[in-house]
């Protein structure tokens, strides 16, 4: 059986498929909500396939990323049932593979040439969504099958993007839609970066609903677990059917957002170098921008009416403020007719800014759409005052040109309009097109971007079109270089992506890639020369070349004979990747008969030989025989895979000694009894001599009690501040105090900040990260991890060797005497020095005896008999030179959970501390002033 997928957007395809081999395990334990009598009934009469798993695996090797979606259906019904499978995937990436099972029958997918005369109608497929599942920058893929009754299917579909950077981040998206909730589902996400990973976040789920995709405290979905270490970061999102249910019980989550940004030191940029390919990344900063000179262009047709007209002319009013002093700038309204504000560009000043969105406030919607007259005039007002104005030589000059429509009025032909706007421009001008609905002519605004050295975006209807505005406009708000060329020795580099780039800027980045042609080769020359606002920059430098082999192959996908073909790395699919995109752009721009036709063999070639799906390219799915034992068997299983042993290998040399990534994040805690908890009552350890001591400290609401001081030798200190609540009826003591926060301050090897409350951490390490403490997820940097357990408790580790817990106790219904708040636990002390202090650091690394027989229990010091009546077993306890009269005394600790017997020490602890109360009390929550133990030691 031979099956055409083609592009695979919203093509019907009825075969099977493949995958890995997994059990498809217990579904109904899976799925176990618990649901009403009719709805039941209602589920046998009709009831659909069961999705058994959906998972999306991703990994992001230097801001190269592999993705394999796996999605499991079970057909539970007795007769046989049509399934679509989709999954959005971002416009930018390239699908590599598909493959599907259905029962044992597989089907693997091939990546072949498409013929010529199918090539634009696809193309324009891709553009294509509809309007209840399209995303802005996402396309979708649809394979549709029959499974037959009482049978299973599996589709594995495999992708891969080069991540932009924007606004000073990088965003990796994965479409969480699975149509409904599944037994299983899991999003994963490996990133490497060997340069160090920056400003990592998990954005809250985002659809087209929501406002834009600003930054949000709220922090990442429920179920999230972040781990990270200066190179590698760990994301899991795994929620269950419940937590799915509460998001959205239609399986439509949204999008799951991972930001970060890396570590750059070099001016020239990050070169890095493997197996004789090498990508360069260049995005410095610290320049001063660039005078623009800029005229924005904005639709007034008829179709404009209403809330898009309203919400671009609340963007614009922004974008106007955002403007510099040095910039110049015009604005134009078009429809049927063109209305040019001022008849020359003119500088930025406060009362220009007021009369330029009076103008724009007064803009009406009417008549059609004169796309070309309107370009047309703005390139007119920009060559003349280049060609006539006191204009700076390194100035950029933009076309920011906004509509919702297709040309109606004037020129109308396509080819024609792209001609006029090319020769105006001459390329000196850029122009930036933002296509507003599902109406507007993309594909025109897409190739006036790509011709005129622009971008284009598409921004849906919705209630953020104003933030999309805007967003879009931040990306060029700042340019900082103009005309760059990258230049490599040409004896030294083959092959090398695009190297003339007309503008840079701040927050983006430009990525070229290439060919070594000597692998031996010891040091790579790079120059970089551009015009920034004060000079003409070059840069200069030699990078050395270094060790080039990877231990271990990247998995190859089946070749297209049927045999295997070896990715040595993922250096060598970027720049594949770079390169098809390269001769798409170039195919694109083209109006030379013969020289398009050669862009478009050439590009053809290299994406079957890399195999990417591509305009030029069709996937065709053939069906595997005999069926197969294991599904691991299959070919092209390793392509959805992803590239693991070549992470494994590059993370080797990259992975922070004593790392706790490659451990499973484990909810359990095991802690010692070391601890302070509850009313406060403080418990402390020593194990050497099995003895327990306890005391309590009856402190006021509002005071801060210093826990543990080290800041002077491993840097860590631990305070705890007391909230109040009214005594017990019929209680002894007045009133009752409890720990609300706990403040950590970690000053090696750098400086970071704790606070955790009931509800929240906040982590204050150069970058401020805010964790809700109603969902679990792991982070770390710099040699700090906290790992935050649902409403339940917070684990800290400090460089491997101090870890602590937090127990969190909430209270849904308290009685007047009960707060929500903190119990906090040593667990593991080992990095402390011996100069630790504290009012439970100074036991640490102390030991204690009893020094006299408790009245009628013999020489069982540590273990008395029971039940004894409480108060009657009394005994001298020494420690730190201290003679201490205790009593025997049960405690409950972890939460209620556990009853530990201890010698309790009366008094507020008078005779078992060092000095008194009041030596405990610190100013504020991260003051490090001690003044027992080793006297005073300020570190703030």
């Amino acid at each position: 059986m031979l099956l055409v997928l083609g592009l695979c957007l919203g093509l019907p395809l009825y075969a099977g498929a493949q995958g890995e081999a997994q059990s498809w395990g217990d579904t109904s334990e899976q799925v176990g909500l618990r649901v009403p009598r009719q709805v039941r009934l209602l589920q046998r009469l009709k009831t659909k396939p069961l999705m058994a798993e959906f998972s999306v695996k991703s990994t992001i090797i230097s801001r190269y990323a592999f993705t394999t979606v796996s999605c499991r259906m079970l057909n539970r019904a007795s007769e046989d049932h049509e399934i679509e499978f989709q999954m959005q995937i971002p416009a930018a990436a390239f699908i590599t593979n598909f493959t599907m099972i259905i029962g044992d029958k597989v089907y693997q997918g091939e990546i072949m040439e498409r013929e010529k005369k199918h090539g634009d109608r696809v193309k324009e497929k891709r553009n294509k969504t509809t309007e209840d599942d399209g995303e802005k920058g996402s396309d979708v893929f649809r394979a549709s099958v029959v499974i037959p009754s009482k049978d299973k299917a599996a589709f594995f579909l495999s992708y891969e993007e080069l991540l932009q950077r924007r606004l000073g981040k990088y965003e990796h998206v994965v479409s969480v839609r699975p149509q409904q909730l599944a037994g299983k589902l899991v999003v994963e996400a490996d990133i490497l970066e060997q340069s160090g990973i920056t400003a990592l976040e998990v954005l809250p789920l985002q659809n087209s609903r929501q406002r834009g995709r600003g930054d949000d405290d709220s922090g990442p979905p429920p179920s999230t677990v972040i781990n990270q270490n200066e190179t590698f970061a760990k994301i899991v999102f795994k929620p269950n059917v419940v937590q799915q249910a509460k998001i959205a019980q239609n399986g439509i989550l949204g999008d799951f957002v991972i930001r970060y940004d890396v570590n750059r030191e070099q001016s020239v940029g990050d070169i890095q170098i493997l197996n004789g390919y090498f990508v360069h990344y260049f995005a410095p900063k610290d320049l001063p921008p660039l005078p623009k000179n800029v005229v924005f262009v904005l639709d007034s047709s008829a179709s404009m009416v209403g809330t898009k007209l309203r919400q671009t002319k609340d963007a614009l009013f922004t974008i106007l403020h955002d403007l510099r002093p040095q910039d110049h700038f015009n604005i134009i309204g078009f429809s049927s007719r063109i209305r040019v504000w001022k008849d020359h560009v003119i500088p930025v000043t406060p009362d220009h800014i007021r009369d330029g969105k009076v103008y724009i406030h007064h803009m009406s919607p009417t008549g059609g759409t004169d796309i070309n007259g309107a370009l047309q005039r703005a390139i007119g007002l920009l060559n003349d005052y280049m060609a006539h104005g006191d204009v700076d030589d390194r100035s950029v000059s933009l076309i920011i040109f906004l509509t919702d429509g297709k040309p109606t009025v004037g020129e109308t032909h396509t080819l024609k309009i792209l001609n006029n706007t090319r020769e105006a421009a001459r390329g000196r001008i850029c122009i930036f097109t933002i296509g507003i609905g599902n109406d507007v002519d993309f594909r025109l605004l897409e190739k006036l971007s790509l011709e005129n050295c622009g971008l284009t975006r598409r921004v849906l209807e919705e209630e953020d079109a104003g933030a999309q505005l805007i967003g879009f406009y931040d990306e060029i708000r700042t340019p900082l270089l103009s005309d760059i060329r990258v230049d490599y020795p040409p004896n030294a580099v083959a092959h090398a992506t695009k190297t003339l780039f007309p503008n840079y800027f701040n927050g983006s980045e430009i990525v070229i890639a290439g060919k070594l042609v000597d692998r031996q080769l010891d040091r790579l020359h790079v120059e970089v020369t551009a015009s920034n606002s004060k000079k003409f920059v070059v840069l200069k430098t030699d990078v050395p070349v270094g060790p080039q082999k990877v231990e271990g192959d990247l998995p190859g996908s089946p070749a297209p004979g049927g045999g295997r073909e070896e990715d040595p790395n993922p250096l060598e699919r970027l720049w594949s990747y770079l390169s098809v995109k390269d001769l798409l752009r170039s195919w694109l721009q083209s109006n030379d008969g013969p020289e398009k036709e050669r862009l478009r063999q050439r590009a053809q070639a290299l994406a079957v030989s890399r195999r990417f799906l591509t305009p030029f390219t069709s996937l065709k799915l053939r069906r595997l025989g005999p069926p197969l034992a294991s599904l691991e068997e299959a070919q092209g299983v390793s392509a959805a895979a992803g590239p693991e042993p070549v992470l494994q290998s590059l993370r080797g040399a990259s992975t922070v000694p004593g790392s706790t990534l490659e451990k499973p994040y484990e909810p359990r805690i095991r802690i010692s009894k070391t601890s302070v908890d509850g009313d406060p009552h403080f418990v402390v350890d020593f194990p050497s001599s099995k003895l327990t001591v306890c005391f309590n400290i009856d402190g006021q609401p509002g005071d801060i009690l210093r826990l543990v001081s080290d800041h002077r030798d491993s840097g860590v200190t631990v305070n705890g501040e007391l909230i109040g609540a009214p005594a017990p009826p019929n209680g002894h003591k007045k009133q009752r105090t409890y720990f609300r926060t706990i403040t950590i301050l970690v000053n090696k090897p750098e400086r970071s900040y704790l606070e955790v409350t009931p509800s929240r951490v906040i982590l204050d390490g150069g970058d401020r990260l805010v964790l809700p403490c109603n969902q679990s997820v792991v982070v770390g940097s710099r040699g700090l991890e906290v790992s935050v357990s649902a409403n339940a408790n917070v684990t800290i580790t400090i460089q491997g060797s101090i870890a602590f817990v937090i127990l969190i106790h909430l209270y849904k219904r308290p009685a007047p005497f009960q707060r929500d708040h903190l119990g906090f636990y040593i667990s593991s002390g080992e990095g402390l020095s011996g100069n630790c202090h504290g009012l439970l650091g100074q036991f640490l690394n102390q030991d204690a005896n009893l020094t006299e027989e408790p009245r009628g229990l013999g020489r069982n010091l540590t273990h008395p008999p029971f039940p004894q009546p409480e108060g009657r077993s009394e005994a001298i306890l020494q420690v730190k030179g201290h003679h201490v009269p205790v009593i025997w005394k049960q405690r409950k600790i972890y939460n209620g959970e556990e009853q530990v017997d201890c010698w309790f020490a009366r008094n507020n602890a008078a005779q078992l501390i060092d000095g008194e109360y009041k030596d405990y009390l610190a100013s504020h929550p991260f003051d490090t002033e001690m003044t027992l133990g080793l006297g005073r030691s300020r570190g703030l």
